[in-house]
Order: structure tokens, then sequence, then C-alpha cells
């Protein structure tokens, strides 16, 4: 038993929870069921893992450019509260929960293919990393309500499962509208900022123009280029953010956030940052775009021999290089969003329901926020790419609070979960297993069955019929029957 838990632990820890590895075995099982000659599919497999090593390199260097200007916003305003960091609830729960959690992503992977193979939702979840996390916070709550280890494991799989093809389901008609129809779908757990702010822009589009129609001056055509128009906005954003902040702290506090020794350092240490920032989104751009020239050919395998009509479901970066100006848009709309929230947390809400200040982090509104900014460009171009995010930021600073509130209880009441979908699922399934026992599987099998024949009703209404989002007042395309 003990050689096989260490089999899967392997299987989970260092295969199916890279995405890199995970992306490039389906990219040659696609190619091994298209009967491919061998070098074929040793070339897709290494092209698509390098694709998504590439946009997981250019995460780092996103990541790392935002974690000081993180630090100087939180400087400059002054507050303190919960940042939610999904890896930071992950590392504490493995400690405890880890060989659980590694029965539960496997099966719920083997759960979802059988899912995709006989039910209307054709989705294969690929993002690897999100996979873990939703598995991690699935055991957790399972574990905590005393559940016996198979039954962890057995429920976890199928809510796990569950939830891997319903949200590319349901976000798909919106994700048809970001790409032209092309056969990719999001698999992303932050899908229901994404809807939300596609159905944002449909409302209040009405004739704005699309963000990458924007109009530059003659003067300033270099700034058509969007990775030198992302890196001059972030440029000034770091300068202003982290002046305030050197105003507002002492200058050794300032200096050890940007690893500067002096004020002209500092200075130019912010410049670097923003550069460092373009440059990570320009290298995120290359590895989809790597990825997508591998993956979308090998799914006709899959879906040929494996999963009938299967659909590829990625990281939201995906959805990048279809508006990277609403990327930018998006990120800093989500940002204020979240900002917002937080206040309204501060003055009202914390007070009123005991809700935890919850503090916007920079990467998630960035990730989930430039996504949700092409979302509501697709549907409603720029007032909708800004909208749309603002949406967003607001969703992934109160669901979290409430998720909070759940996991509080299972003593991980310093940090949660961040993106939507954790939150809304983890909101939902931890008060339904507090029933009991009995009663609490009971819920939890209704919820399954409800959310499969919801989505299995959605993507056979809205995603088989061809339905497209429209804006407000736009005439509507023929829906075919069924």
């Amino acid at each position: 038993m003990n050689i096989l838990i260490a089999i899967v632990q392997f299987l989970v820890n260092e295969v199916l929870s890279k995405p890199a590895y995970l992306v490039g075995l389906m990219t040659a099982i696609g190619l091994i069921a298209m009967r491919k000659p061998w070098g074929a599919v040793f070339g897709g497999l290494l092209k698509s893992t390098l694709g998504f090593l590439i946009l997981g390199a250019g995460a780092g260097v996103v990541i790392a450019a935002l974690t000081p200007l993180g630090t100087a916003i939180l400087g400059a305003t002054g507050a303190n509260g919960v940042v939610p960091t999904n890896e930071a609830i992950v590392a504490m729960a493995q400690s405890q929960y880890g060989a659980a959690v590694a029965w539960v992503m496997f099966l719920g992977f083997l759960v979802s293919l059988v899912i995709a193979r006989f039910t209307p939702l054709h989705y294969v979840f690929l993002t690897g990393h999100h996979i873990f996390y939703m598995a991690t916070m699935l055991t957790v709550i399972l574990v905590v309500a005393q559940l016996g280890p198979l039954l962890v494991v057995i429920v976890g799989a199928i809510l796990l499962a569950t939830i891997m093809v319903i949200m590319p389901a349901f976000a798909h008609p919106w994700m048809k509208k970001v790409t032209g129809g092309e056969a990719v779908a999001m698999g992303h757990f932050g899908s229901l900022g994404y809807i939300a702010a596609g159905v944002t822009g449909q409302l209040v589009g009405g004739n704005s123009k699309s963000t990458e129609d924007i109009k530059f001056p003659e003067s300033l055509r270099f700034l058509r280029d969007s990775m030198v128009a992302t890196s001059l906005s972030m440029i000034i954003i770091y300068l202003i953010v982290g002046i305030a902040y050197l105003l507002r702290v002492d200058q050794a506090t300032a200096f050890k956030a940007f690893g500067a020794t002096s004020v002209s350092n500092y200075i130019m240490s912010c410049l670097a940052q923003a550069l460092q920032f373009g440059v990570g989104v320009a290298v995120i751009l290359l590895g989809v775009r790597t990825i997508l020239a591998e993956i979308v050919p090998a799914f006709a395998g899959i879906a040929e021999r494996i999963v009938p009509n299967a659909v590829p479901a990625l990281d939201c970066p995906v959805a990048f290089p279809y508006a990277p100006n609403a990327v930018l848009i998006g990120f800093l709309s989500s940002f204020v969003g979240g900002l917002v929230s937080l206040l309204l947390i501060a003055v009202l809400f914390g007070p009123l329901l005991g809700l935890a200040l919850i503090l916007p982090g920079m990467v998630p509104h960035f990730f989930t926020g430039g996504a949700a900014g092409v979302f509501g460009n697709a549907t409603g171009g720029r007032r909708g790419a800004a909208l749309g995010a603002f949406v967003n930021g607001v969703l992934i600073t109160f669901l979290p609070a409430f998720l909070l509130l759940v996991l509080g209880a299972l003593g991980f009441a310093n940090t949660t979960f961040g993106d939507a979908d954790f939150g809304w699922f983890g909101i939902v399934t931890g008060n339904v297993v507090r029933l009991g026992p009995v009663a609490g599987l009971i819920g939890l099998a209704i919820v399954v069955v409800a959310l499969l024949a919801l989505a299995s009703w959605f993507q056979r209404r809205f995603v088989d019929s061809g339905w497209e989002p429209q804006r407000r007042g736009a005439p509507a395309p023929q829906v075919k029957a069924g």
C-alpha cells in the first residue's frame, strides 16, 4: 500500500501537478491516437512542454516584478489584512493532507475524463497546478468534516472532476467570442470572474471600440506595440507607487523592498522592475502561442479516439494574445475593484458580517483581471474591459472573504484561496458538508447532479447551438433549435 501511495504521489507531484508535463503527455496521447510517427509524437510532446515552461518562466518574471509593487502599495496605503494566496494555503495543507490530496487529484482527473467521455461536457482540463489547488481545498474541507479516508478520496475526486468539466462549459460561449471560435476552452478556476466580465461587457459595451483599436497620435506610434505600451504603463505605475511608498515609510524599509541601496538606486530599481514586468508578459505570450501551435492539432487525436469532440481547457493566459491591451486595462481595473471592495469591507461589511480585510494581491489581479479584461473587451470593447475587470476585482475580494469564514473553522484563518471558482465552490461544499456525515453526503450528491445537469443543459442550449454573446441592443444571431 505504501508503495502504491508513493507511486501515486510521484505521478501527482512530479507529473500531473506540473502543467508542462501534463500538457506534453496529453499532446503525445493525441498524436499517438492519430497514429503519427514517433518522431512527430516526441517533437509535439517536447514543443508543447517547452511552451508551458516558457509560459511558466514568464509568469515567474511577472510575479517577481509584482511582489515589490504589492509591498509598496500596501505600505503606501497603510492597509493591513489577509492576502489570498493559493500557494500559501496549499503549502500549509500538504504537511497534514498530502497523501489524500494525491489520491483526490489523481482519481479526480480520471473521473473528469469519464465525465467528458459520457456527457455533453467534452472538456479536458489541463491546468495542472489549479487541479492541485482545488484538490487540496476539497480534501481539507472533507477531512475536517470527519469523513473516512476512503470517502474523502471518492467524494473529493467526484467534486474535483465536476468543477473541472462544468466551468469550461459555462465560460465557453464567451471564450469562443474571445478566440473567434477556436477549439480551445478556459481551464482556470477564475472562470466565474471571466463570465461576469463578459456579461458586464454585454450590458455596458454600447458602441465602445475595442481596446485593440486605440488610435495613438503619430508621435506615439511606438505605443502600438503592446509590449512597449505595457512596459511604459508599468513604468509610470511603479514610479508613482514607489515614490509614494518611499515618502510613507523610512528609507531602509523602502530600499529593502526593492533591493536598493540609495535613493537614485531605488528609482532605477523601480524602473527595472517595471521593465521586467514587460519582459514577463512578452514571454508569457510566446509560451501561449507555442502551446497552441502543438496542442490544438494534437487534440484531434483525442477527439477522434478517446473523448469525442474533446476541447482542451487551458490556463487563463491562453486568452492574452487575443487582446494584449485589454490585459493591462483589465489588470488595473481589477485592482481598482479590489481596492474599492477593500474599503467597503473595512467600513461596512467587515463590522456588519465579521469579514476579514482582503488585501488586493497583485498576482491574482494581473492574471484573472487580465483575462477578465479580454472577456469584457470581446463583448463590450474598452468599456466592457474596464468595467468587466472591475467586477472581477470585486468578486475575488468578497468571495475569499466569505470563503475565509469556512476555512477559518478548518484552521486556516490566516490565509485563503484567491480565485473566484475556489470561492463559490468552496463556500457551497464547505457549508453543505457541515450538515453532517449523512445529510452532508446527500447534499453534496445533489450539488454534483444539479451542477452536471445544469452544465449539460447550458452546453446544449448555448454552446452546441452556436449562441453568441451580444451587446445589449445588438441584433441577436439566429440560434439553432436543440
